[in-house]
């Protein structure tokens, strides 16, 4: 994975400048906004047409098992979590216990079984080995998951009150929105970049499927980053709250004062 990003972060902006140079030497009317123009336009082509293995092989290889094995581990989270609770139907695993975590985890099952019922047939069927870009665009979406884990494991230690948990909540959030939400705004960006199409044009100009299949991607990545936003901001205040209480900001009450009452 490593040396796929670094091919990527020299190959792309490599062809831009190649064009750069290369075309001012064939086409010498042109004027730097041409070539500029051109340039983009080059690499975009690259980009959204050009293949790679990973595009599918990572589907079948990695995707599919993770996500059945992350569906199973949630499960077993979910069971010992409500056995150690001392909950007496969860004595031993059973169609209750699976229908109360379905019940309990529903958004995250759900999402589960749609990446693998519906992203992993149009990945490796429906796509006519087109858009690898836009898969790897959404490959994109799990680096945010090694910071979510990090922060429950932090609770779960008892560091919740540590540096390294409020960093890690910050990197949360910033990973969350930029791989999970600013990413379809970015994709469109590049589709309507493509075809010389305005980003507000852009969802007049995909096929309705195109546009439900993001909103139902989109949708459970916006509330559950609302969700986020709303537990650190508790987790601020009760911080914040206790602060206030081991040393308060209001001054002692004057000696004076304390004998009139008296």
């Amino acid at each position: 994975m490593l040396q796929v990003l670094l091919c990527g972060v020299v190959v792309f902006p490599g062809l831009f400048l190649t064009f750069r140079k290369v075309l001012p030497s064939i086409f010498k009317q042109w004027t730097d906004a041409d070539v500029v123009l051109v340039s983009e336009s080059s690499t975009l082509n690259f980009i959204l047409l050009s293949q790679h293995w990973l595009a599918t092989s990572f589907v079948i290889w990695y995707g599919v098992p993770y996500m059945s094995y992350d569906i199973f581990a949630m499960y077993l989270s979910h069971y010992y979590r409500f056995r150690v609770k001392g909950h007496k139907d969860y004595k031993s695993h059973s169609l209750r216990t699976v229908n109360s975590f379905v019940r309990k985890e529903f958004l995250l099952v759900l999402h589960h079984i749609a990446l693998l019922t519906i992203l992993l047939p149009v990945t490796l069927f429906f796509r006519k080995d087109q858009g690898d870009y836009f898969i790897g665009c959404l490959f994109l979406t799990e680096l945010s998951t090694p910071f979510v884990s990090l922060g429950k494991i932090l609770i779960q230690l008892g560091m919740q009150d540590c540096w390294l948990h409020k960093v890690n909540g910050g990197m949360v959030l910033l990973s969350f929105f930029m791989c999970r939400i600013a990413l379809f705004p970015y994709m469109y960006w590049a589709y309507g970049s493509h075809y010389g199409i305005p980003l507000y044009s852009v969802p007049f100009h995909l096929p309705l499927s195109t546009k439900l299949g993001s909103l139902c991607i989109l949708a459970p990545q916006v509330y559950w980053f609302v969700l986020l936003c709303r537990k650190g901001f508790r987790l601020y205040k009760r911080q914040r709250d206790a602060q206030n209480q081991v040393s308060p900001l209001s001054s002692p009450e004057p000696v004076s004062d304390i004998s009139k009452a008296d």
